[in-house]
């Protein structure tokens, strides 16, 4: 068998996982250079680390896994769970800086963060038949199920009669709502500027 070329460089593996997988994650909101940053910070970290130390490269091998990850991956979410009760172990045994250690488990704090917010953005309602009608099973927040009430019985309206309607909410909030439902596929816009509608879809 060929000897196995081991590189001296500890590094080398965080540059051939960030070239495989960071197109993909660039795609779901994780910022790739960050994130390759990142991981090498949890390197020259765990450095400090004594050489024996199951956790050194234990840490090591979560913050790849996060790199290497589909963003969109339930396997994602549990290795940062992993990496974040790693950090509360490695915090008390003064190998190096508790504050140190915060401040990176600040930043996949962060990432933990924006993919839940990115998940919820990308995730479509869930329907089901009922008296052979579809119906949204899913519950929106109250607003835009409020939203969708007053096109029910409206058919097509614009912001400002909403706005009327909901007089407590802001235009500029009321249209959020309206460019979320419509990603969802809830709405359909119709026309341009002041003579745009919205209804059902």
């Amino acid at each position: 068998m060929p000897r196995r070329e081991i590189s001296k460089n500890p590094y080398r593996v965080i540059i051939r996982i960030s070239e495989k997988f960071l197109i993909r994650n660039s795609s779901t909101g994780m910022d790739k250079n960050n994130l390759v940053e990142l991981t090498n910070k949890v390197y020259k970290l765990t450095l400090l680390f004594p050489k024996k130390e199951p956790l050194r490269y234990k840490i090591r091998e979560v913050a790849d896994d996060i790199l290497a990850c589909n963003s969109s991956s339930k396997k994602l979410q549990e290795n940062l769970g992993v990496l974040k009760k790693y950090f509360e172990v490695a915090k008390w045994q003064n190998w190096v800086s508790y504050f140190d250690i915060l401040e990176i488990e600040k930043k996949y704090d962060k990432i933990e963060k924006g993919l839940l917010k990115h998940a919820e953005l990308q995730k479509g309602p869930t329907f089901a038949k009922i008296d052979g009608s579809q119906t949204l099973v899913k519950t929106l927040d109250n607003r835009k199920e409020r939203i969708l009430e007053i096109l029910k019985e409206k058919e097509r309206i614009q912001v400002w009669e909403v706005n009327e309607i909901l007089s407590d909410v802001s235009k500029r909030t009321l249209r959020r709502d309206f460019e979320q439902l419509l990603k969802q596929g809830l709405v359909e816009r119709i026309g341009e500027r002041n003579n745009t509608f919205y209804q059902l879809k």
